[in-house]
């Protein structure tokens, strides 16, 4: 069994980084000399003697052969798979990776509608046609779940020469569906499963957390141990097992989307977490699950506000809730999300993970502490003091606005490198969207490269927009224009 105990990667870095020696090697700053004093009042001069390049006693990322490799060895027993690659292009790198190393040009993929920005840019690389599911949508609260497994089989049955089957577990809402049932159907047809796992890092690490991907049958699943760990943002990592996807296309399609300078500070990062975790994992998650106990229960005390998702009744495309997850619906009080999470941010100090219009979402994890809680409950309690600004409201419904029902005219890829032309927004109704457009957070796009253009899109991304949320990813962030592929 390895020693969990040991660091190799930082044990290195530290050993570089006091070796006296006269560096001749990027970064330009040599060990922070050079940096800018406005730089070091903010961050201080020690941090920088640690920002070095792949130097032999480092190793390198994309060929590693000794502390990297030893990394990534003891993350992989710690995370339960059989190989794992530390990411330093965050999570978004590795699903690029996952669906380059599984599909080629006019390859099938079956995909939620509900994904990550990340996969629409693997689909622009690849070059692989995406059949989409829509995702089971709750009409009471305005979230979307999980795909189910009845909806995974009849896109198998319809498309069996598909060549991967990609699922988001958790959702953004720390929803989880089915995973190990769509595991088995998707290995049925000897095709691999690919899980966006970025908000469940932690799931391996204690016994009331959710089912982890790999244990649930996953071939491969990338995780942002930044997001829900103790990782610098950015540092994220890859895990696989089994045979259904070929290591060297994965190793191939990394060096493609990484990096070829990674920050070893990023690494050490994720050599710091892993140990961490292998440690004292379910410790600080058993401390973790407590504070949002204690949240949970004083929050739905609160007159106006509740945290629905805790009592809500199992469905296929929820079997399961990251309770470390907390959304908090605030319609009852007359508020947008958007509006609610501006009056935390800016009278109360306390800062949500993301809104949306009926919803504040809050990431409670192993850096919060008793003290975070209660300000939590201060502010939600004061916030029901206060009248809303605005009366508007959007109640947006998946199944009859048919917001999210995907029309792909042409290839993502195809559409993304026609040539195109900016229209008022009033007139590309119909019209092959040429760029992706998202609110964010989440991140997950409303229209994108070679999908139709519907009037209900439309006027949700204007509802959003007027009812305080921001629209990412397109050229014109106001929303007057669109870009849409030439006639």
């Amino acid at each position: 069994m390895p020693n969990q105990n040991q660091t190799p990667l930082i044990d290195a870095l530290k050993a570089c980084k006091t070796r006296p020696h006269a560096p001749f090697y990027t970064p330009g700053h040599k060990r922070g000399v050079g940096i800018s004093p406005v730089l070091t009042d903010l961050l201080g001069k020690d941090v920088f003697r640690a920002d070095l390049t792949e130097l032999v006693e480092l190793d390198n990322l994309f060929t590693p052969q000794n502390v990297i490799l030893a990394a990534q060895e003891l993350a992989a027993e710690a995370f339960g798979s059989e190989k794992t690659w530390f990411l330093v292009n965050g999570s978004t790198c590795g699903i690029e990776a996952a669906i380059l190393a599984t599909c080629r040009m006019g390859d099938k993929i079956i995909l939620p509608r509900n994904v990550h920005s990340s996969v629409i840019s693997g689909l622009i690389l690849s070059g692989a046609i995406p059949i989409f599911i829509q995702p089971e949508y709750d009409e009471d609260l305005d979230i979307a779940h999980s795909i189910t497994p009845e909806a995974v089989k009849a896109a198998l049955e319809k498309h069996p020469d598909v060549k991967a089957v990609l699922i988001v577990y958790p959702t953004y809402y720390g929803v989880c569906g089915d995973l190990q049932r769509i595991a088995q159907l998707t290995h049925q047809y000897n095709i691999p499963l690919i899980v966006d796992e970025a908000h469940g890092a932690h799931f391996a690490f204690h016994p009331e957390l959710p089912t982890s991907a790999l244990t649930a049958g996953a071939d491969l699943t990338v995780q942002s141990i930044h997001k829900t760990l103790g990782a610098m943002t950015q540092a994220s990592m890859l895990h696989i097992q089994g045979k259904r996807i070929d290591i060297d296309r994965v190793n191939k399609a990394l060096q493609l989307v990484q990096s070829t300078s990674p920050s070893f500070i990023l690494l050490a990062s994720l050599d710091a977490a892993r140990q961490q975790m292998a440690i004292y994992g379910e410790k600080l998650m058993s401390q973790t699950l407590q504070l949002a106990e204690a949240a949970i229960t004083e929050i739905n005390q609160i007159p106006g506000l509740s945290i629905p998702l805790t009592n809500k009744e199992k469905s296929p495309g929820f079997i399961d809730l990251d309770k470390t997850r907390l959304t908090v619906n605030v319609h009852k009080l007359g508020f947008t999300g958007f509006e609610a999470e501006e009056i935390l941010d800016k009278k109360f100090n306390v800062t949500p993970e993301f809104s949306s219009l009926q919803n504040l979402t809050f990431i409670i994890s192993l850096g919060n502490t008793q003290t975070d809680i209660q300000q939590l409950i201060q502010a939600l309690n004061n916030l029901t003091h206060i009248t809303p600004l605005t009366t508007q409201y959007l109640v947006c419904n998946y199944k009859n606005d048919d917001i999210f029902t995907s029309i792909i005219s042409i290839s993502p890829r195809e559409a993304f490198f026609a040539n195109s032309e900016i229209l008022p927004l009033e007139k590309t109704q119909e019209r092959i969207c040429a760029e992706i457009i998202c609110p964010y957070p989440p991140g997950i796009p409303v229209l994108m490269p070679g999908e139709l253009i519907t009037k209900s899109a439309l006027e949700y991304l204007q509802q959003v927009k007027m009812t305080g949320g921001f629209i990412t990813g397109c050229g014109d962030e106001t929303l007057q224009t669109l870009k849409v592929v030439k006639l």
